[in-house]
Formats: C-alpha cells, sequence, structure tokens
C-alpha cells in the first residue's frame, strides 16, 4: 500500500476492534505482510498498556500439511498473551469459531537476538511443554492473510501440558491427536519446517528485522504437527507426544 503510515493503520485497526470487527473491510487487500507486522505491533503494545501480558511467540504456517490448507507457502508470527493449563475446559461462548493446532511449545532460558545457528537455539531452550494451540477463525486467512498477521495470527491461546527436558532429536517426537476417542491425525516433529528447532531460527532472524529480539523466560510455539482442525461443542481433544507427554481441552456441550 503506498503511502503507508503505521501510526494511522493502527489507530483505524483498533477502533475497529473496538467495533469486533477483527478484520476491517477498508483494509481488505491494502497490508503488505511487513506492514501487518507494524499494524500488530502497534495493537499489541495499546493490548499490553490495558493491562495484557506477553509470554511468548508463536510461529505458524510451518508445516506442508497447513500451508496446503491455507494456501501458503512461508511461516508467520503472532504474539502469545496468555496460557491455560492442560484440562482447561471451554464454553461455546468463550471463543469465536475456533480451532486447534498441536505444537511443541519450547521455553527459552536465555535471550537470542537476529542470525542464529540451529544449535544455538537448541542451547538456549530449557524446558519444552507439549501443547495445543487454540486458534479462533476471525475472518478468512486465506483470502486476507495480512489482515491475519495484524489481527495476530489467529492466535487465542495456548494450553500447556507438564514441562519436560527437550529432546535430541524434536524432528522424530511422534504426535497422535484424539477427538473424542477417535484417533485424528498423527505426525512427527520433521513436519515443522523438517525440525521445529527451525521455526526458533526464523523467529529470531525474522524479529530482528523490526529491531525486537526473543528474551529468557518466553514461550516459543514452533508450529503444528498435522492440518489444523475445528473444535465444535462436546468435543474432548488430547495429543499425546512421544517421549514428551500429554496435553488436553474440552468445550462443553452448551
Amino acid at each position: 500500500m503506498s503511502g503507508f503510515d503505521a501510526r494511522t493503520a493502527v489507530e483505524s485497526f483498533w477502533a475497529a476492534r473496538g467495533r469486533r470487527e477483527w478484520f476491517p473491510a477498508a483494509w481488505h487487500g491494502k497490508l503488505s505482510t511487513d506492514q501487518a507486522y507494524q499494524v500488530l505491533f502497534g495493537l499489541m503494545e495499546r493490548r499490553l498498556a490495558g493491562g495484557e501480558r506477553q509470554i511468548g511467540w508463536k510461529v505458524g504456517l510451518t508445516s506442508k500439511a497447513i500451508q496446503q490448507q491455507f494456501n501458503v507457502h512461508e511461516p508467520v508470527f503472532g504474539c502469545i498473551l496468555e496460557s491455560r493449563q492442560s484440562g482447561h475446559v471451554f464454553a461455546p461462548a468463550d471463543l469465536i469459531s475456533p480451532g486447534f493446532e498441536n505444537e511443541l511449545c519450547l521455553r527459552l532460558g536465555r535471550d537470542l537476538a537476529g542470525a542464529i545457528t540451529q544449535d544455538e537455539a537448541r542451547a538456549a531452550i530449557d524446558a519444552v511443554y507439549p501443547s495445543l494451540e487454540i486458534i479462533e477463525t476471525r475472518g478468512n486467512l486465506t483470502e486476507q492473510l495480512a489482515l491475519a498477521l495484524a489481527d495476530n495470527a489467529q492466535q487465542k491461546t495456548v494450553i500447556l501440558g507438564a514441562a519436560a527436558v527437550f529432546p535430541a532429536h524434536p524432528e522424530t517426537v511422534e504426535v497422535r491427536v484424539v477427538i473424542n476417542g477417535q484417533t485424528a491425525a498423527t505426525g512427527t516433529g520433521d513436519a515443522v519446517l523438517g525440525n521445529p528447532l527451525n521455526s526458533v531460527v526464523w523467529l529470531a532472524a525474522k524479529l530482528g528485522e523490526f529491531g525486537r529480539s526473543l528474551k529468557a523466560g518466553e514461550i516459543i510455539m514452533s508450529g503444528s504437527f498435522t492440518r489444523q482442525f475445528p473444535i465444535n461443542p462436546g468435543d474432548t481433544i488430547r495429543a499425546e507426544f512421544s517421549g514428551i507427554g500429554t496435553v488436553e481441552t474440552s468445550m462443553t456441550a452448551a
């Protein structure tokens, strides 16, 4: 978009947010990816000033299955503002057209910035959590990816299981996704950019383009091992990660 002014855009998106218009019609098809991230950062500043707290980052659209599902060809990032413990129960009214992805959530024990190696990423991780990202479909991501990024890449919350030791070979970790007692999908860590560590490498470099970095204590959702699934009233969801642990959530029927 020529003549883009980040401050004006953030003001416009913030006003739309107040109207619960998550993908403002006035901005359809008008933002580049980098401009969308500038809007995201501006909206995050306002949300944090309002009392919310950023606890980490998500890396999304990392598996071929997810990229095919949404017709994109590179990862994206968003901010994590809250987490909930395994076993959390949602009511249908809590979420907007919800879905979930199964992920490893990596906790950093040291800061990372800019161009880093996979070994440096590994050395910085002090724990891993089995996790479920809870997303909301607040607009058409496939048609308006930039607006989805400005709206924090569908992020709502993350469900965390118990912390575990980061595995020597995260690319070989297997997951089984179980919905209502039935296996819905299986996958392995190599579906995440070949290795979940590559999500950390990519994110550190990408944030560096915006003068930002990763901080000790933050968590990073590395990306889904399988495609995204919807959450329907009455659903019980579980993801079992080999050698790491299990994480669960559910939604009441009404």
